[in-house]
């Protein structure tokens, strides 16, 4: 296997084609807002990727081989048209942080019943997302630190987050909270 040195570890691959030549040695892709078929996309390729980015891509499902890659750390999902992701999700155990912005379709309480199954999930984008409640599924996530509710349509703070000891940061700056809201209820 080819050693990765650290110039290429920053590089970020953005033709798949290009990305195919050598894959071993990309750490960074991202596919974002190209029109191209993932849907039989083999990225288990990607030994080493570590960065996947396809958001606005109008994915409608997303591509199974995607849980084969061991070493990603970042999955930015945000603005395709998927209901749910794969069965097979939990697979991606190094998965630290995940972007799941304008996701309107998706199903929030099955997403995050997968998403309790990762071992290293520490940040969640919510983003726009059209929600004006969590499912109580949220408390699947014991690891997370990070949870980023921007632009939803919330008028308190979710009661749903009471449990999760590990959060240290809860984005909700765009929403308008009377002023006794600004600290979690325990």
């Amino acid at each position: 296997m080819a050693q990765i040195e650290n110039k290429e570890k920053n590089k970020e691959y953005k033709d798949l084609k290009k990305a195919l030549l050598e894959p071993e040695l990309v750490v960074r892709l991202n596919l974002s807002g190209q029109n191209i078929d993932l849907e039989n996309q083999n990225f288990g390729v990607f030994k080493n990727l570590e960065y996947l980015n396809l958001k606005n891509d109008h994915l409608k499902s997303i591509p199974k081989s995607i849980s084969q890659l061991s070493k990603l750390k970042v999955l930015d999902l945000s603005r395709n048209d998927f209901i749910e992701l794969s069965d097979n999700f939990y697979k991606l155990t190094n998965l630290e942080e995940l972007y799941l912005n304008e996701a309107k379709s998706i199903n929030l309480p099955k997403t995050l019943r997968l998403l309790g199954k990762l071992p290293n999930l520490k940040s969640l984008h919510l983003e726009n997302d059209n929600l004006n409640a969590l499912p109580i599924e949220i408390r699947n996530l014991q690891k997370l630190e990070f949870l980023y509710l921007n632009k939803n349509r919330f008028k308190e703070i979710p009661q749903e987050l009471k449990g999760l000891n590990h959060l240290r940061y809860l984005d909700l700056k765009t929403i308008k909270l009377p002023p006794h809201y600004y600290r979690l209820k325990t």
